[in-house]
């Protein structure tokens, strides 16, 4: 049997110890404190302390430190960065093996941050139980599910009689689920590498793309009047529908979409970039006009569309424009513009199918006997910053993403240890190894 052979019959023979770490980090609720109704302390750093314990019991040098919002300012209007973030109680972590040795070095990143629990479930959401061979729990799919197979990886191979030729850079983090400043600071902490591996749900598909996201808001004015009443022209003081002068913008958005979706496509994302509308809001009184009116919209854009900051500038001012256009045509709203309120900005970020890491990655599934799918992601991810010093990466992982933040929300068991096969073999044939004593 040789070494890949032993690595590989290793996962095999440990599945109950792979599922387990993932139940135990299920298993302790490491909601981001923005979901929170009253400030109160994260399990976040629970979180990081378990991995921390396990993989220094693994030979890794640990660095564990807290994010320092003041200390990113230089990033002020890029990705990521939102000024007086507290990270009390909420470190990052990194933990290197092979420091120094001479081969190719991988980046196995992934956040520790999960959304609240929400309602409706039927089972408890942090009790990772296993029914019908799908383990139940928040983070299942996002992303603990990833987390776990990334680590057990590297403790397949260690466990198994091999030596790392190339550093592997073990990286979690916090904050993913408020907009990425634990990547950020990460990245600003220096950490670099020849590969990541960003192991978000792809259903083991390999990502090697994400969109970018815009949140925005649209006020619409109208002037308020008695609805049952005969009003008199706007011009003479009478009432506004502002509902009305929102249909206009809304009948737009579909002309929009028609135009962006032979625009804004991409050959390995599935649906092209559009404008939805996520919520409208309008209205005091049901006797009276609508004073004022709010649609809230989710637009995507490509990494092609890129500003100068790496974000999506160019499609804010895109829609900025169009909006400001359908006002021009319509003598209310041309005197009473209506107001674009930019809420996020996610960023995006894409790396070269043909690019050998990639590549690697592909054959990597193939060896493991998966189809090595390249298909891109629809959703942000933290992608963004380590594209954007250089290191190639791509998003995959265990689960399906449309599960995310869901009631319910599951991993197939088979698909984590799959996971943990496909990264093996990509350390195996990225960085290199070599046969030393098993590690008991």
């Amino acid at each position: 049997m040789n070494q890949e052979q032993q690595i590989m019959q290793w996962i095999d023979d440990h599945n109950d110890e792979i599922i387990s770490f993932l139940q135990q980090l299920i298993q302790i609720p490491s909601v981001n404190p923005w979901f929170f109704d009253e400030p109160g302390p994260s399990k976040e750093k629970d979180v990081q302390e378990f991995i921390a314990d396990k993989l220094t019991k693994l030979g890794a040098d640990i660095e564990l430190w807290e994010p320092v919002a003041d200390d990113l300012k230089q990033y002020e209007g890029m990705a990521g960065y939102y000024p007086g973030r507290d990270f009390q109680g909420r470190p990052n972590l990194a933990a290197t093996f092979g420091a120094g040795e001479e081969g190719k070095s991988l980046l196995l990143f992934g956040h520790i941050d999960v959304v609240k629990a929400g309602s409706k479930w039927t089972v408890d959401p942090f009790g990772a139980e296993i029914i019908d061979g799908k383990l139940y729990g928040r983070g299942t799919v996002d992303m603990k599910g990833g987390v776990a197979a990334m680590i057990m990886a590297v403790e397949a191979i260690l466990r198994s009689g091999a030596k790392l030729k190339g550093p592997v850079i073990v990286g979690t983090v916090v904050d993913e689920e408020t907009g990425g400043m634990g990547a950020l600071d990460f990245i600003h902490h220096g950490y670099r590498a020849d590969g990541c591996i960003l192991t978000e749900p792809t259903s083991l598909t390999i990502a090697p793309l994400c969109r970018g996201i815009l949140w925005g808001k649209i006020k619409v004015q109208g002037r308020s009047g008695h609805i049952e009443m005969p009003q008199a022209d706007w011009q003479d003081g009478g009432a506004v529908d502002a509902i009305k002068k929102a249909r206009l913008i809304l009948e737009q958005f579909d002309h929009l979409n028609a135009d962006w979706a032979v625009r804004k496509t991409h050959p390995y994302l599935s649906i092209p970039c559009q404008v939805h509308v996520a919520q409208f809001n309008a209205g005091e009184y049901p006797t009276s006009f609508a004073n004022e009116a709010e649609i809230v919209f989710n637009a995507q854009y490509l990494p092609s569309e890129r500003d100068d900051k790496l974000m999506g500038g160019h499609v804010k001012r895109e829609l900025e424009d169009f909006i400001y256009n359908i006002a021009k045509s319509d003598p209310w709203l041309s005197q009473n513009l209506p107001e674009i309120e930019w809420l996020v900005d996610a960023d995006c970020a894409e790396t070269d199918v043909e690019h050998p890491f990639v590549q690697t990655c592909v054959q990597s599934l193939h060896s493991i006997g998966l189809e090595g799918k390249i298909e891109g992601l629809g959703f942000h991810t933290d992608m963004g910053w380590p594209v954007n010093v250089g290191i190639p990466t791509v998003n995959f992982g265990p689960g399906d993403p449309s599960l995310a933040h869901h009631s319910d929300e599951f991993t197939p068991v088979n698909e984590v240890i799959d996971a943990v096969k496909m990264i093996a073999k990509t350390i195996i044939d990225w960085c290199g190894t070599e046969a030393v004593e098993v590690q008991n």
